[in-house]
């Protein structure tokens, strides 16, 4: 009864909340004896706070029993990637350099949101040090593991979110995305991942890689992460880049299908080579849009470049981020991370410059595309999870983590709205597809996804 609880969406708690037929302490307790029992496993969470979560669904529980809920997930299981502040928690960023026993006195806008609506937080997730790679592993926390194979990486950098996700060690997730570190793992792990437009979820302090960072949901349903937008999406001042309130529910038109929707469909994008597994898998979910009604048409891909103007943006991040340290401190830092930020403080402000000026050339190219198609679907990633303790696959064409990920920082670029869906299995592991909005367009990625979720039903891991 313990783990049907823990897997519960967050949806379904929530209704069952108003029904009285389940208490928020009981959802709370099943998600911990989740994390009790796997947590040595995949090395998930890096912080837990038991005795707080308890309480707060305590207070959550009685709201519920007065008939007056905080707000839209009021006991509602949650963790929070520790790359995010949260009030008298320690975010350590992965990182053996990050003083614990400072004052942690502020909530980052996501977590103060969730808190708002009523959200029992848990703990911590793992995240490589300062997020800087798309897999979770760091010398403060070690290896995380993927749910479906443990000798193979769940991804990264949020990929202490999405284990935590696939296991039912809580309901809603809060990731972040700097170049794939929702989708990358969401593909790895068999779960769902949003990269909301760029400033659609207010972040704060401001990611050392700042003109490409998203923060976003990631959940085992594609109506918990339109749930986990309407709160996340609220405005914060503290964030310069935020958007403007949507002004609307995410969830109204989730069923809408896709009937006669223009998709176009990327094989690939730049020519890179897919895993013809992944690519099956991939084709076969684009034949599901069709049968829904989609007219779907193949197109080819490319962005010259994009790759180049993305490391510039990417690398001179790296390059800030670490010139705060002294000579001693970096050298503790993990290798991968020093020698990117080497390579960053090497590139000139006139080079970054006309790296910011690409990056509004891409985005263009993909609004224009935008003028004939409702969406773009292509795959999250070529491959699927590969050896847990790496920070490349075993073999291929891959010497840093954006050869591997070709398709996702695109993106990051572009600051349109994407996700990654699981649509299947290669060598027993996850195959996701991406779903590419409008600019703005959320709405569009979360009914797309619903409408192949309905045909292509989440599958989850079974370590217990």
């Amino acid at each position: 009864m313990s783990d049907e609880i823990a897997l519960m969406s967050a949806t379904d708690l929530v209704s069952a909340y108003r029904r009285k037929t389940l208490s928020p302490v009981e959802a709370t307790k099943a998600a911990y004896a989740a994390i009790h029992a796997l947590n040595d496993k995949v090395n998930a969470f890096c912080f837990l706070d038991e005795e707080g979560a308890l309480s707060a669904a305590r207070a959550s529980e009685a709201r519920w029993h007065a008939g007056r809920p905080q707000g839209l997930v009021d006991g509602v299981p949650t963790s929070v990637k520790d790359l995010i502040l949260t009030k008298g928690w320690p975010t350590l960023r992965g990182s053996t350099l990050v003083a614990r026993g400072q004052d942690w006195a502020e909530d980052a806008p996501s977590v103060a949101r969730l808190k708002a609506h009523g959200a029992v937080l848990l703990g911590k997730t793992t995240t490589p040090e300062f997020g800087w790679k798309g897999v979770t592993d760091s010398k403060l926390t070690g290896i995380t593991r993927n749910p479906w194979n443990l000798e193979r990486t769940p991804g990264g950098s949020s990929g202490g979110a999405a284990v935590a996700a696939a296991l039912g060690m809580g309901a809603l997730h809060i990731g972040t995305d700097g170049g794939g570190s929702i989708r990358i793992p969401a593909a790895f792990t068999g779960i769902y991942g949003l990269k909301a437009s760029y400033g659609r979820v207010p972040a704060y302090p401001p990611s050392p890689f700042n003109a490409v960072a998203h923060v976003g949901p990631m959940t085992r349903t594609v109506a918990d992460t339109a749930l986990m937008l309407n709160v996340l999406a609220e405005p914060d001042p503290r964030d310069a880049n935020g958007l403007p309130p949507a002004g609307r529910d995410w969830r109204v038109g989730l069923d809408g299908g896709v009937a006669r929707w223009r998709i176009a469909y990327a094989e690939t994008l730049n020519g890179e080579a897919v895993e013809p597994e992944v690519a099956a898998c991939v084709a076969e979910a684009v034949k599901q849009l069709e049968a829904l009604g989609a007219l779907v048409e193949p197109i080819t891909l490319t962005m010259p470049g994009v790759d180049d103007a993305f490391a510039k943006h990417w690398l001179t991040g790296a390059a800030a981020l670490l010139a705060q340290f002294t000579p001693d401190q970096r050298s503790r830092i993990d290798p991968g991370l020093q020698a990117y930020a080497e390579i960053g403080a090497r590139f000139t402000v006139i080079e970054a410059l006309n790296a910011s000026k690409a990056r509004e050339g891409f985005a263009a190219q993909i609004n224009q595309l935008f003028e004939a198609y409702d969406l773009i679907v292509m795959p999250s990633l070529p491959i699927v999870a590969f050896g847990a303790g790496r920070d490349t696959p075993e073999t291929g064409p891959y010497a840093g983590w954006t050869n591997w990920t070709p398709f996702s920082y695109p993106f990051n670029l572009t600051r349109h709205p994407a996700a990654s869906l699981p649509v299947g299995f290669a060598g027993g592991l996850p195959v996701g597809l991406q779903l590419i909005g409008p600019a703005f367009r959320e709405d569009k990625v979360l009914q797309a996804s619903r409408a192949l979720e309905a045909v292509l039903p989440i599958a989850l891991p079974r370590l217990r």
